[in-house]
């Protein structure tokens, strides 16, 4: 039985879920803080560099029934093995980067304690609570309403952050210079719309979705619900852009690394425009928004580590994605409770990691997309073919930039 347009939906909103989270709450504010609206050009490039590997997830679980694991063993023990090693050697600052802006937000919009630990404490058991009774159903129907949330506070908030611009808006774009700019701008593109691991998670959403609804997605409409959760990743992202530039650029004031102090920050960037009646609604709304990618990343992250640990070492251990998970919980606790005075520091290292891996995420993508492990009429055409070359040549050439620039 075919499914509906609407019954696809699902994963392609779960990875805006993950998405939209640092990368625009944090960042992209940043960036329309410090540059004006001067990194539009490259917000637009990493989606552009980018898009054809996070849609091979999708695509490829769509067209062999498989996650991009599965794929990755096939195409050698070795490959899996370095997903292995770089997704542990990430992971615990991934989730503890997510985990402690959603903790400062907390504070503001639930007081109660100040305390940043104890509250992502608070975060992460609430999160593993609702894994369990949920799972990915729970996920896949609560995300379209922090999504619809989002995007309709952060439209407002941009339309009135507009009418109230006194000076405009200033839109030449602007090439970073610098050992301190570069580092910003690589960071910037790291997690912009999302680290591309995000397109292995997307695989294993894609199978799970199959799984919950008992019907097979077709590829076409795979694809279609990715485009739909990365054009919205794009349109959220150029209006964090716009709200950081409309208020902040130019005023002296800049955001703090401190994550209680930004997190103040943060929300009165949309009460400054919206009125101080709509504190607790924003403050809510990008709360939701990071509690989503804190919970995204808490439910993937253990479901790839089981699979490929079970894939590598040939055991299907029945508890092993909760072992990941309380696994997870307890390292970014321990990061946290070192590293949760300087939020600007970890977000920055987070970011700059995955970027510098994400050359090497676009070639496994892309090689297992156009091997004979997917059917030859799913593969992808020249155009998509040189497109992924070209997108791969630019992200190495970044990394380049950025290594060189530290010199």
């Amino acid at each position: 039985m075919k499914k509906s347009i609407l019954q696809t939906l699902g994963p392609g909103l779960l990875f805006a879920g993950a998405a939209i989270g640092v990368s625009h709450l944090v960042q992209s504010t940043k960036a329309g803080a410090e540059f004006g609206a001067g990194l539009i050009w490259a917000l637009v490039l990493a989606h552009l560099c980018k898009y054809p590997f996070f849609k091979f997830g999708p695509k490829y679980s769509a067209a062999t029934g498989e996650t991009l694991l599965e794929g990755y063993h096939k195409l050698g023990k070795g490959v899996l093995l370095a997903f292995f090693i770089m997704s542990f050697a990430t992971m615990f600052t991934i989730q503890a980067a997510v985990t402690i802006v959603t903790a400062s937000l907390a504070v503001e919009v639930f007081g109660l304690t100040s305390d940043v630990t104890m509250w992502s404490l608070i975060i992460l058991t609430i999160s593993i609570f609702i894994l369990i009774i949920g799972r990915y159903k729970l996920l896949d129907n609560l995300m379209k309403y922090i999504i619809l949330t989002l995007t309709l506070s952060t439209i407002t908030a941009v339309v009135v952050a507009f009418t109230k611009a006194s000076d405009g808006l200033n839109v030449t774009q602007i090439i970073p210079s610098g050992t301190i700019e570069i580092t910003f701008l690589i960071a910037f593109l790291g997690w912009m719309p999302a680290p591309l691991d995000v397109s292995v998670w997307h695989s294993i959403w894609s199978i799970e979705k199959d799984k919950t609804t008992l019907f097979k997605t077709e590829v076409n409409d795979a694809v279609f619900d990715f485009n739909i959760g990365y054009l919205g990743t794009l349109f959220v992202g150029i209006c964090f852009v716009l709200l950081g530039a409309l208020v902040m650029y130019g005023s002296g004031e800049i955001f703090s690394d401190k994550g209680v102090v930004f997190a103040n920050q943060l929300i009165q960037l949309y009460t400054k425009n919206l009125g101080s009646f709509s504190a607790i609604f924003i403050a809510v709304a990008a709360f939701t928004t990071m509690f989503s990618t804190t919970i995204t990343a808490l439910d993937a992250s253990p479901r790839a580590m089981d699979i490929s640990s079970r894939l590598l070492f040939r055991k299907d251990w029945k508890k092993g994605y909760w072992f990941w998970i309380i696994f997870l919980g307890i390292g970014t606790l321990v990061i946290l409770a070192y590293f949760s005075e300087n939020m600007g520091s970890m977000v920055k290292l987070a970011t700059i990691i995955s970027f510098l891996t994400t050359p090497l995420y676009a070639i496994l993508n892309y090689k297992l997309i156009t091997s004979k492990h997917v059917p030859e009429e799913h593969r992808p055409n020249k155009i998509m073919r040189w497109g992924s070359i070209v997108s791969i040549v630019i992200l190495i050439a970044f990394s380049i930039w950025f290594i060189y620039s530290l010199s």
